[in-house]
Parts: structure tokens; C-alpha cells; sequence
């Protein structure tokens, strides 16, 4: 049966409402549907990040753990540094400088007179002895004679026409050389031995001179000593 004019515009209307319809729950389940997987991808996203900021915390914990033990170890290095330099410095083993004094002792020029025993015009090992324990005893931090750096190993005895020295052979003058407060050092002279001196040097013409030098005086270090029989003891 043929449906009348008005009906068909009725149905038509029908249809392209029904369209729109149609077309708009599309395109509103699209944007749900790409809200969706925006919110999926930025959920993702923020796991992944939140992963990479705890992976860096630890790598710089870790960084961090590397970095104090690296320290403390340059901290006792340093530390072991200083103190091997005190206790090379206390040995004799390093070059010093500062203030001080310098001693002359030298044989005389005299000729010896017949009755007097030649000896006597002479600069003995027992004079540099007595010197350098003065010097000691005046506060002294580095002694030095012809360059020879006075230590605990350090010998000082007559051997014929010469001295010996840390083995070596030394002949007047005698330059002793003390780093130290120069005021005390030339106060330990204020005892016998140095007006014992100057009273030989009276008599027999020997050198006794006591100077305190503007220049700054060098003390050489001295040689290691090497031990063949000597072993530390463990512990000790």
C-alpha cells in the first residue's frame, strides 16, 4: 500500500534522526575510547618514571656510599702522609731549613813550641762531641757538621789525620751548623766547655767562633740507614 506524502516525510525525518543519533554515540564512544588510552599511556607513563626516579636514587646512593669511602680513604692517606713525614723528619731524613747558629772550630796556625805536645793545636773529635751536645741541650731541632747531618747513627771519632763522620772523612775547619731559637742556642754556651774552649784557643791558637747568620740555614737530610740483621717486631 502507497503511504501518503506526509508519512514518508515522517519516516524520512525518522531515519535522519535516528542517524544523528547513531553518529553522535559514535563519535562520543571515540573519545571515550581515546580518553581511555591517553589515560592508560599517561598511567604508564607515571610507573615508568616513578621507576627511573627510584633507579637514580639508588644509583646515587650508591654514588654516594663510593664517594665517603673514597674521601675516608684520602683522609687516611693524608694522615698516614703526615705522619711518615714527622717520623722522617724526626730520623734525620728530610732536608730542613730555618734560623740558627753556626760553629767554627779549625786547627791552628801556630807552630807548636817544643815542650808543648802538637795534640793541642788541634781540633779532637771530643770537641765536636761536646758541641753538638750542647746544641742538643740548647733546644736544637737539626744539626749539621761539613754537611753531615747529625742523627741517632751518627758517629763522630778520631781515626788518624782525620774525623769520621757517618763514615765519612771530615778535616778541619769544622763548620757545625743547628736550626733552633738562636737566643737558646747561644745561651747552652754560656757553661764550661765553651770558656774551656776559649781558653785553648788562647793558648794554642786554635778557631772557636760562634755566629747566628742572617741567611737561613739548610741542614741536608741524611742517608737511610740499612738493616741486614735488624727486622722490626710485629705488633711492636
Amino acid at each position: 500500500m502507497a503511504l501518503p506524502k506526509k508519512g514518508k516525510m515522517l519516516i524520512t525525518m525518522g531515519l535522519g534522526i535516528v542517524g544523528f543519533l547513531f553518529i553522535v554515540l559514535l563519535k562520543t564512544n571515540g573519545v571515550q575510547g581515546a580518553q581511555g588510552v591517553r589515560s592508560d599511556n599517561a598511567t604508564s607513563s607515571l610507573i615508568q618514571t616513578e621507576q627511573e626516579n627510584q633507579q637514580l636514587a639508588n644509583d646515587n646512593a650508591k654514588l654516594r656510599q663510593e664517594l665517603n669511602k673514597y674521601t675516608e680513604g684520602q683522609n687516611a692517606a693524608a694522615l698516614n702522609n703526615q705522619q711518615l713525614q714527622k717520623e722522617k723528619a724526626n730520623a734525620g731524613l728530610t732536608e730542613v731549613r730555618g734560623p740558627g747558629v753556626r760553629i767554627t772550630l779549625d786547627d791552628s796556625q801556630m807552630p807548636a813550641k817544643e815542650k808543648d805536645d802538637p795534640n793541642a793545636y788541634l781540633i779532637h773529635e771530643e770537641y765536636i762531641r761536646q758541641v753538638i751536645n750542647w746544641l742538643w741541650n740548647g733546644g736544637a731541632e737539626a744539626i749539621a757538621v761539613n754537611g753531615q747531618r747529625v742523627t741517632s747513627n751518627t758517629e763522630v771519632f778520631c781515626s788518624g789525620s782525620y774525623i769520621q763522620i757517618n763514615g765519612t772523612r771530615q778535616m778541619a775547619p769544622y763548620i757545625i751548623e743547628a736550626v733552633g731559637d738562636p737566643h737558646n742556642l747561644q745561651s747552652a754556651y754560656k757553661f764550661y766547655f765553651w770558656d774551656r774552649l776559649g781558653e785553648i784557643q788562647q793558648q794554642y791558637g786554635i778557631t772557636r767562633k760562634l755566629e747566628v747568620p742572617n741567611e737561613t740555614l739548610v741542614i741536608p737530610a741524611s742517608q737511610p740507614k740499612a738493616y741486614k740483621y735488624a727486622e722490626p717486631v710485629k705488633g711492636g
